[in-house]
């Protein structure tokens, strides 16, 4: 039986009181405008990012797929980091819906540069897929929880622009990086034309994302929110779980970045591991020094109420969140050190 649960921060339950903001939300038909409850979530958040609207939409997953859509005609490129999301996660979306390809680069950690950024952009050429949009992820999931800084990101933007580019920020862990940065939202998400903000994850939201930008962008949202089945009707029960954790549950990932933190120095005393830094709240470290695979450690981590995440053939991620208090800590690293110790030979 699992105990612990580091997998992801997907992982995350509803608090009772997030439940019960959620059973006395006011509502009404999300589709046509009326839930009143979505529409004081999707304002809220629209000038949390400093943009014109916002939209309510299921998933995280479909912000990105919408936001390809709505920037990019068939045949177009995305310049995004090898490692990002839309490229590894989301089921080759970008090249069944939008007919997107995708340029990628090799960040440090998730994170390019402006001279990466530029070396991708493709000069006109009929021969050639034209370069539409630079997309950034915050943070960076395979990166480790990496966090874009402001002015990293304004360098890339500049780029950008000289090139008549548009810009898109992948939002899943964006207050990650507002808690750890102790900059705004704003700060993070001013130059974008599209953005969006994870109710779920580290936030604790049963489903939902608020997918922002300008009052035109939207409203073409809105339409390919019909198109590929993201409308909603009472919808209200759910964006009052995202206002609660907007409320609530915000300052609270520095917890979860602190519990990486233990967690990573933990790991790091295990001979076999290979720890990266712990930015925020995921821990990425390779464990090819126990002569387990990472399917392997898993099994024998699992085997011991652990459930961490594969992202290689050694490389495994643990993800902190609201659901794992700081006790659970020490006895994760203590399960990992048992498992690590199963693919040492003995002398």
């Amino acid at each position: 039986m699992i105990e612990i649960d580091l997998f992801s921060d997907t992982q995350t339950r509803p608090t009772l009181a997030m439940r019960q903001a959620m059973a006395e939300a006011k509502v009404g038909d999300e589709q046509h405008g009326n839930d009143p409850t979505v529409n004081a979530l999707c304002e809220r958040v629209a000038a949390m990012l400093g943009k014109q609207d916002a939209i309510f939409l299921p998933s995280g997953t479909m912000c990105n797929q919408i936001a390809l859509l709505l920037h990019c005609s068939r045949g177009d490129e995305v310049i995004c980091d090898r490692t990002s999301h839309l490229v590894n996660a989301e089921g080759g979306g970008g090249a069944a819906l939008a007919g997107a390809m995708f340029g990628q680069v090799t960040g440090a950690r998730g994170i390019f540069t402006p001279a990466q950024a530029e070396a991708a952009v493709r000069p006109p050429s009929r021969y050639a897929p034209r370069t539409r949009l630079i997309a950034i992820e915050q943070t960076t999931n395979l990166g480790g929880g990496a966090v874009w800084s402001p002015d990293e990101i304004r360098a890339v933007t500049a780029v950008a622009r000289r090139h008549g580019l548009a810009m898109h920020m992948d939002g899943a862990r964006l207050m990650n990086a507002v808690v750890a940065s102790g900059r705004e939202p704003a700060a993070f998400s001013a130059d974008m034309d599209t953005v969006w903000l994870d109710l779920t994850k580290g936030l604790g939201c049963p489903l939902g994302a608020v997918l922002a930008g300008t009052r035109d962008l939207m409203e073409q949202a809105r339409a390919w929110k019909q198109r590929i089945g993201g409308a909603m009707r009472q919808a209200g029960i759910v964006a009052a779980a995202g206002l609660h954790a907007l409320d609530h549950h915000v300052a609270r990932l520095a917890q979860d970045h602190e519990n990486a933190a233990t967690l990573a120095h933990g790991l790091s005393t295990i001979p076999g591991l290979a720890v990266e830094p712990a930015e925020t709240n995921i821990v990425l470290f390779d464990i090819a020094g126990t002569g387990l695979t990472a399917e392997a450690f898993c099994q024998a981590t699992a085997a011991r109420g652990l459930r961490l995440s594969t992202i290689g053939g050694t490389r495994l991620r643990a993800v902190t969140h609201l659901d794992v208090p700081a006790s659970a800590v020490s006895a994760a690293v203590d399960i990992v050190r048992r498992a690590a110790e199963t693919g040492r030979p003995t002398l």
